[in-house]
């Protein structure tokens, strides 16, 4: 057993910990959908350890002090994206907590990985749960813990291990992104995977290069969930496109860094700010990168800088992953001009839309969204040469417009955010003019065309500035919550009011699950009284989340 660690038995740790990172970087970049669904985790973190490996490899028998220095001041420099900001902090708060011995036995370890967890979050000024950040401070409550009762290097080192693999599992759960895409943490994977290869190194396994090779028995094994689905991200959930870090001299030291993170924070989200007495080390997603490099040149020259478009990265991954399955598409040859694609939930609006011409359902709407390639699947099933898109959801509209360019047809995506502005859309098209009038024509009956919603409150909540009780009907026109009430019949007639006037020619009332004809019956009435000269239908929809959906035209 390693009971104490000095400077040559840390530099191993580092560089094997470097060299495991390495080898499973793409494993990592699988796992990386937050914040932001850009895939580059582990080359990241990769990069950023690489370059402590590469300084302390030139050192010979250095002493512990210096080794930390060293390593602190690389990682610092070399850091790349938030995951290499934040992991390169952990370091710089490990090597001040030791910084002052000859040898580390295990409570001076345990010390160690609590500072950097204390630099970590102190740095970050909105730290997220579900991350590297809980993972890491998991693993050092552990190992705090275990010296207590040993402080043996090895013994105190396992423990954190074992606690990190606990608290990754957990990720999932605490972060909604991360459940979305049904995986881990990335940062928290590539972390443990770097304490592993320490661990290994401390055990005196050193020179291995990939420390998951064949045969090498691993103390503790790490296995990633499956693989991000990247297609469930769209680029509009990306708040901010680019990834801008830069590293500033600190000429003026009477500038408070504290001052440039509330800058950052202002133009932007992902604000991680380090710095010691020769630099600053900046990382912000922002879509003004130029006003966060201005600001940073307060503090004294820039020495690097750059800048990633996260959104060209996820569509980077996107291609990709959809090209690896293009083997298993299969296309439908044109047997028409026009076909169409449009996405509804519900057994009673997929048959209204087939009545109106549309080829291929994709079952979605509102708290179910499908996939880019569930969109670019229906495109292909459509037997024409041009499929026009009704993604009937703002938050659709994305997804299928990824999808349009994945596919050998051409594609024309409308941006209906409603049921019925697609409807009012199928209702527009002529077969007989040609593409470009008919997308005018569509889009002009899309903008026609006002929506209304009923719904019920599940639980107590608040929206928009309201106090919504559970029980509560919900009246929605355009998106926009007007009013609630414990009385049906008050939310219909508000909604009524706000929808329909004497200038309205068509309306349609779809019920969905939970409602009846009878009371759409109640509905249309309320409707007829400000419409009177309107003609009204009734259809059923069924459609889950929203009771009724109102079409005005």
């Amino acid at each position: 057993m390693a009971k104490i660690i000095d400077g040559e038995l840390f530099k191993n740790m580092m560089i094997e910990g470097a060299a495991a990172v390495d080898a499973r970087k793409e494993e990592i970049n699988d796992l990386n959908v937050f914040p932001v669904p850009d895939g580059d985790t582990g080359i990241n973190m990769s990069l950023t350890l690489n370059a402590a490996a590469r300084e302390l490899s030139k050192m010979n028998k250095p002493t512990l002090g210096k080794a930390l220095e060293v390593a602190a001041s690389a990682v610092l420099r070399g850091a790349r994206g938030n995951s290499g900001v934040i992991t390169s902090l952990l370091f710089r708060g490990f090597a001040k907590g030791m910084k002052d011995l000859s040898t580390a036995d295990g409570g001076n370890l345990a010390n160690g990985l609590t500072e950097g967890v204390a630099a970590a979050y102190k740095a970050v000024l909105k730290p997220a749960e579900g991350t590297i950040l809980t993972v890491s401070r998991v693993s050092a409550e552990a190992a705090v813990q275990a010296a207590k009762a040993d402080r043996d290097c090895e013994k105190v080192l396992l423990a954190a291990i074992e606690a990190a693999k606990v608290a990754l599992e957990e990720t999932t759960e605490q972060n909604p992104v991360l459940k979305k895409a049904g995986v881990v943490d990335a940062g928290g994977f590539g972390y443990i995977v770097l304490l592993e290869g320490m661990y290994i190194a401390l055990t005196g396994q050193t020179g291995l290069r990939s420390v998951f090779m064949p045969g090498v028995k691993k103390p503790a094994e790490v296995t990633p969930a499956a693989l991000a689905d990247f297609s469930q991200f769209d680029t509009g959930e990306i708040t901010f496109s680019y990834c801008t870090e830069f590293i500033a001299e600190r000429a003026d030291k009477k500038r408070s860094p504290d001052k440039l993170r509330e800058y950052l924070e202002g133009i932007g989200d992902c604000v991680v700010v380090v710095d010691d007495d020769e630099i600053i080390k900046v990382h912000v997603h922002t879509d003004t990168p130029d006003k966060a490099l201005g600001e940073g040149l307060k503090y004294g020259p820039l020495l690097s800088v750059k800048v990633e478009n996260m959104r060209a990265q996820h569509e980077a991954l996107l291609q990709e992953a959809m090209a690896e399955s293009m083997g298993e598409r299969k296309v439908a040859p044109p047997e028409n001009r026009y076909g169409f694609v449009a996405v509804a939930a519900g057994e009673g609006l997929s048959s209204v839309f087939a009545d109106l011409g549309v080829d291929s359902m994709v079952e979605g709407g509102q708290t179910m969204n499908p996939s880019t390639e569930d969109i670019l699947n229906a495109i292909d099933a459509t037997p024409a040469e041009i499929v026009f898109v009704l993604p009937n959801n703002k938050n659709i509209i994305m997804a299928s417009e990824q999808a349009a360019p994945l596919s050998e047809k051409q594609v024309v995506v409308l941006p209906t955010k409603t049921i019925p502005q697609g409807l009012c859309a199928m209702l527009a098209f002529d077969p007989d003019v040609d593409l470009t009038v008919n997308e005018t024509n569509m889009t002009r009956a899309i903008a026609a065309v006002r929506t209304g919603q009923i719904t019920y409150a599940a639980r107590d909540s608040e929206y928009e500035g309201r106090n919504i009780k559970e029980g509560d009907f919900m009246a929605l026109a355009d998106g926009k919550l007007i009013h609630t009430n414990r009385k049906f019949e008050a939310v219909v007639k508000k909604l009524a009011s706000e929808l329909a006037d004497k200038k309205s020619t068509f309306i349609t009332v779809i019920y969905g699950e939970g409602a009846d004809e009878a009371q759409a019956q109640t509905v249309a009435e309320a409707l007829q009284k400000e419409a009177k000269n309107a003609e009204i239908q009734i259809v059923f929809g069924g459609q889950p989340v929203y009771s009724y959906i109102i079409s005005v035209e």
